[in-house]
């Protein structure tokens, strides 16, 4: 048996962007119960040179829209990065997971083969979808979800592995 694109990639996706609101729920939690101001932990970073916290789900985010529209034949859509608070956040979310939705599995998967050619770090370069998914998208879209969650747990936010993985399946 074989594994699709679509199946590899979207599904486990949207599971994690779930994940990652019950994260930023527990958040939210955090700061009422500790009378911390929402924006400490939105602009909480591990290190200075990297992004915050409300940018960490920003990238998030493009990485999941990004790769479900490349993969399927189009431009992915653009948000303004205009969120200022959780809830705009999770909106965010919302309308990213709506959008992932929205692909056709049968679209997703012919972009298999397709050439790709986007500009990565300032490089420009051409893949082909696949590699594109599985090299660049995906890597990504973990990365900024894992460091999203590391910047909340070093924040004193708790949670643990299981927020992170979550318990409902995809």
């Amino acid at each position: 048996m074989t594994m699709s694109m679509y199946q590899a990639s979207v599904p486990p996706m949207i599971r994690t962007l779930n994940n990652l609101v019950a994260i930023i729920d527990k958040a939210e939690a955090h700061c009422a119960a500790r009378k911390i101001e929402p924006e400490t932990l939105l602009r909480a970073r591990l290190y200075p040179d990297m992004f915050p916290f409300l940018k960490q789900v920003q990238v998030v985010t493009d990485h999941a829209k990004g790769m479900a529209a490349r993969l399927s034949g189009m431009e992915p859509p653009a948000y303004p990065d205009a969120e200022h608070s959780f809830a705009d956040l999770k909106a965010r979310i919302a309308k990213t997971i709506e959008f992932l939705k929205s692909r056709p599995a049968d679209q997703i998967d012919a972009g298999e083969t397709r050439d790709l050619s986007l500009t990565v770090t300032g490089i420009p370069m051409t893949l082909k979808g696949r590699d594109f998914m599985v090299n660049v998208a995906i890597p990504n879209f973990y990365f900024h979800v894992t460091t999203a969650y590391d910047i909340l747990r070093h924040s004193g936010v708790e949670i643990g592995k299981r927020d992170y993985l979550g318990t409902k399946p995809a």
